[in-house]
């Protein structure tokens, strides 16, 4: 034990260094604020599904939640039940198992309902393609208004994903 805390004591913390505060990320942040709550008139609620993905997108859609993104600050929030959703975002190929649980999400939520669609399995089943076990893409089970392609897309696509699904809402 000691001389683990003496290696310890003698390399010191072994981290990298902070990134330093990005002034264009916190403006961009403020007009996307404004902006949903011109359109919505109050924040924007997400409902995630995971219709049968390899979880790669999933760990994407967390970095957005971090405090380098910050998606609650700019007024975007996700919800547990797609009854208080205004968007439905759904990762992954839909699974025969997932079909009728996806439809029954977007069937729960109330009008005008938004669906956008991750990465590449999304779009069009990815890797993972139509077969047996899988309806491909969920345009293939429910109707898609945005698709955010990427095997698996980086969380500025998504959230330029969710902003385009936004901005043509409002049009």
């Amino acid at each position: 034990m000691i001389p683990i805390l003496l290696k310890i004591l003698k390399t010191g913390v072994v981290s990298e260094k902070p990134p330093r505060a990005n002034e264009e990320w916190r403006v961009r942040a403020a007009t996307i604020q404004r902006e949903i709550l011109a359109i919505l008139g109050r924040a924007l609620v997400i409902r995630q599904v995971d219709a049968g993905s390899c979880n790669g997108c999933e760990i994407e859609l967390n970095a957005l939640n971090n405090p380098y993104y910050n998606l609650e600050g700019m007024g975007i929030k996700f919800a547990a039940s797609p009854r208080h959703a205004d968007m439905l975002l759904v990762t992954g190929p839909v699974s025969r198992n997932m079909e009728q649980a996806l439809r029954i999400a977007y069937e729960a939520m109330p009008d005008p309902k938004l669906v956008v669609a991750v990465g590449d399995c999304g779009r069009d089943g990815g890797i993972f393609g139509t077969g047996y076990a899988t309806c491909g893409g969920v345009a293939n089970v429910i109707p898609v208004d945005v698709v955010v392609p990427g095997c698996p897309p980086p969380p500025t696509a998504i959230l330029q994903g969710i902003l385009t699904a936004i901005a043509a809402r409002a049009a």
